[in-house]
């Protein structure tokens, strides 16, 4: 805080003349100073000094504290499991309910484990087309899980991409109007790695 001017006070008034009387000017043309008169305390004007804010308590943190945690996948894509799961029954409701315990049988399959994409569509499409023209109706389609990759990139790389595949196909022209029904295998055929596939009554 800044301190106030007090002044002289009378006997500092005195002894300044007294030394100025006897003092030799360096310029005698230029008249001497007179010694500032004394001012009351209770005359001196007040000065508000404005008060300095506080600082902010700055805690110790750390870059990046406050981001999510991002160690999880970002596979924000419902599961083949979970979309198959959540579908509407097309078919007949009791028939549906004992496919999926695993105790129908199916009347055909085929396994396209191990095969590329190219090489999996066609053989997926002949086989759908063969049984429904032989009039089948629950057939099982084998797909494998499939194996993880290695996932060093910053898009994060599906499991079984065969598996993820074979569903869409079975929705798409030409499967599409043939098939009215895919569900997960029971475990005893396959489980997640097989595909049930129950076509549509032949016209």
């Amino acid at each position: 805080m800044t301190r106030r001017p007090r002044g002289l006070r009378p006997e500092e008034q005195e002894l300044w003349q007294r030394i100025a009387a006897s003092a030799q000017p360096l310029h005698p043309g230029r008249p001497l100073a007179e010694p500032k008169a004394h001012v009351p305390t209770h005359q001196v004007p007040q000065v508000d000094v404005p008060r300095k804010k506080p600082r902010p308590e700055v805690k110790d943190f750390r870059i990046g504290q406050s981001a999510p945690d991002l160690a999880f996948r970002m596979d924000l894509a419902p599961s083949v499991s979970d979309r198959l799961a959540a579908a509407p029954v097309r078919m007949d409701h009791k028939t549906h309910k004992t496919m999926t315990r695993g105790r129908l049988e199916p009347e055909a399959r085929i396994d396209l484990h191990g095969m590329t994409l190219a090489e999996a569509h066609p053989e997926l499409t002949h086989f759908i087309l063969r049984s429904a023209m032989a009039g089948r109706r629950l057939v099982l389609v084998i797909t494998g899980k499939g194996k993880r990759g290695l996932d060093n990139g910053p898009i994060p790389q599906r499991q079984g991409v065969l598996r993820h595949q074979v569903p869409q196909w079975l929705t798409m022209p030409p499967l599409g109007a043939l098939v009215l029904q895919v569900v997960q295998a029971h475990l005893k055929h396959g489980g997640a790695g097989a595909f049930y596939v129950y076509l549509r009554r032949g016209r």
